[in-house]
């Protein structure tokens, strides 16, 4: 302070140091200063949407054959052709295996043979029968006589009986010799090969599983299902609509419908067992196969939506800003299912807001805005 006294002109006088001094502290630099109001962010905002929305809900299943069929031979006999192609489609009827028929063909006619003669026997005592009535009435005979050839004539009948069966039962196993498959669907390779002895006891020749239409199994909780409002179908009734999502992505282009409901609940898992029957006209549905199952409700509900770029996470959770009075205000939400370019909103939003969808970046609660509108993304589109 010397120093600036000092450097001042000799005519300046107190009073006139005394007014540059309070002029210094009045200055903008000066602590009385008021701070600057910041500037409105310009930012785009779009309303949140309510309207109808199709509830869902995902599951993992199996596909499973409507009809599957191991094949299996029911005599014994060398194999004498394999009759298929591994992996073909066959039809109900086609024949797939032929086991050696001679010794089977000797064995009709060994049959057949008995079967005569126990025939010829029965007819002689028949007759032998008769005759000792005849004359049991002309009193020529004894009723001891007669009653042995009733016995007689008994006896040959079981005979013919048996013989008869034992024809029919060659004849069936004649029969099978030729193995055909007993359902329409595709084969997988066969286990045995030509020249081998098979058996009842061989196992399974070779499988076949139906291909049209296909069975989805998924478990599910009985809480979850009953929101949607069926926790059984009857029979000749369908249930919800489902659709099918491959391991890739993608989506099954044919839609299925819910037939049956399991009657009890797995108790160590607190699931009930759901299967869906899907049309698989094209083959693309294997046996086995996971696959995520899509549930839809049958009627939908409100819901309310916001575009997902207007979505902000933090560790708290999801949020996005609205433009209330001028200002941008944060509305914490609790989120559902995605729906194109929208996520559906369950809590903190009651549709009309006018959410900010472009400038969000470096935006703070309370902090002015000037909103313009923007088109809103078209729905159904991600």
């Amino acid at each position: 302070m010397s120093e600036l006294l000092a450097k001042l002109p000799s005519r300046w006088s107190l009073p006139g140091l005394c007014f540059l001094l309070l002029a210094g502290l009045a200055s903008p630099h000066g602590a009385s200063a008021q701070p600057a109001q910041p500037a409105a962010i310009p930012v785009g905002t779009t309303p949140a949407q309510k309207r109808p929305i199709e509830r869902t809900a995902d599951f993992v299943g199996r596909i499973e054959a409507v009809n599957r069929v191991e094949v299996r031979a029911r005599v014994t006999g060398f194999l004498e052709a394999v009759l298929f192609r591994d992996g073909e489609s066959v039809k109900e009827g086609s024949p797939l295996f032929r086991i050696e028929r001679p010794p089977f063909e000797a064995a009709v006619e060994q049959a057949r043979g008995a079967l005569e003669s126990a025939q010829g026997t029965l007819q002689n005592a028949t007759t032998q029968r008769q005759r000792a009535e005849d004359l049991l009435r002309t009193n020529a005979g004894s009723v001891a006589v007669r009653d042995q050839r009733v016995a007689d004539e008994t006896a040959a009948q079981g005979a013919a009986t048996t013989a008869a069966a034992n024809l029919k039962t060659a004849e069936i196993n004649l029969g099978y010799t030729e193995i055909a498959s007993p359902i329409a669907g595709r084969i997988g390779r066969t286990k045995v090969t030509k020249g081998n002895v098979v058996s009842p006891d061989s196992g399974a020749l070779a499988l076949i599983v139906s291909e049209d239409p296909m069975y989805v199994n998924f478990p599910v909780s009985q809480r979850e299902f009953i929101t949607f409002g069926h926790n059984r179908v009857d029979a000749g009734t369908t249930g919800p609509k489902v659709t099918l999502r491959f391991s890739d992505g993608s989506t099954y282009d044919q839609q299925g419908t819910i037939d049956f409901v399991d009657v009890s609940v797995e108790r160590s898992t607190d699931t009930v067992l759901v299967r869906a029957i899907v049309p698989n006209p094209k083959g693309k549905l294997i046996d086995g196969t996971l696959v995520n199952v899509a549930v839809h409700a049958e009627k939908p509900v409100d819901k309310v939506l916001v575009p997902q770029a207007a979505l902000i996470a933090d560790q708290q959770g999801a949020y996005v800003f609205v433009v209330e009075d001028g200002k941008a205000v944060v509305k914490r939400l609790k989120v559902g299912a995605e729906a194109g370019a929208y996520v559906v909103v369950d809590e903190g939003l009651s549709g009309g807001e006018q959410v900010v969808v472009q400038g969000v970046q470096g935006l703070r609660a309370g902090t002015p805005v000037l909103a313009s509108p923007v088109a809103p993304p078209p729905a159904g589109r991600s």
